[in-house]
């Protein structure tokens, strides 16, 4: 005849290892695949507009983040890869909602921020050096020297705030074109406004002016 307190002991015996292996799997479960891009949303959203092979997905990401954490939101997103030479057709502009890449073409970069490759970037007044970070596009204006442009509002203190008072705009330009690169072996450079081709210009300010979203990337 067995005791009580023995029957018991030997109850719990295997009650508890049971309770614990059952415990240790769930603690080391691997996501699943789909698990992972749901914790992804920029890394989703790469995939589903199919930009694998046409920019860098880190590029992307950065830009995405940014928007998330200014609590940014526009249709249209333009990003500047400014890791890419001038010659490269490195501004992409990207509509999120169809989620599609709407066109690629070239962008400068500042006159003192590099020759073929931007190397150096500032925030500050007088530098001609182009400005990083993420900008709200905003009215299209007149400008005297350079026709339509777009005024851009620097969304990041201390990295691009001044855009205003530098009078850093999106605006056309004859230096951003295949013959300059032919005759350069570069595109011409601004005084630190990301211009673009005159061609392009138009294109810019149907799809950018008022709510678009802009995002130049470089290294630091």
């Amino acid at each position: 005849m067995v005791h009580t307190p023995l029957l018991l002991s030997l109850l719990f015996a295997w009650l508890i290892p049971a309770k614990m292996a059952d415990r240790g799997p769930r603690a080391a479960t691997i996501p699943t695949a789909v698990e992972e891009e749901s914790l992804s949303p920029a890394k989703a959203l790469f995939t589903e507009i199919g930009l694998a092979g046409t920019m860098e997905e880190t590029v992307f990401e950065a830009g995405y983040l940014r928007m998330a954490r200014y609590k940014v939101q526009g249709r249209m997103l333009a990003i500047a890869d400014m890791t890419q030479p001038s010659t490269a057709e490195r501004l992409y502009l990207i509509d999120l909602e169809k989620k599609e890449l709407v066109l690629r073409t070239w962008v400068a970069h500042g006159q003192a921020t590099g020759e073929l490759m931007a190397t150096a970037f500032s925030n500050r007044e007088g530098s001609h050096q182009t400005s990083l970070g993420l900008y709200r596009v905003g009215a299209e204006i007149v400008s005297l020297k350079h026709g339509a442009a777009l005024l851009l509002h620097g969304l990041e203190k201390g990295i691009n705030h001044n855009a205003l008072p530098r009078e850093v705009i999106m605006h056309g330009a004859d230096y951003v074109s295949a013959d300059f690169i032919a005759e350069h072996g570069r595109l011409g450079r601004s005084w630190g406004c990301p211009s673009v081709s005159k061609e392009m210009m138009p294109r810019m300010v149907d799809l950018l002016a008022d709510d678009g979203v802009l995002y130049i990337h470089g290294k630091h």
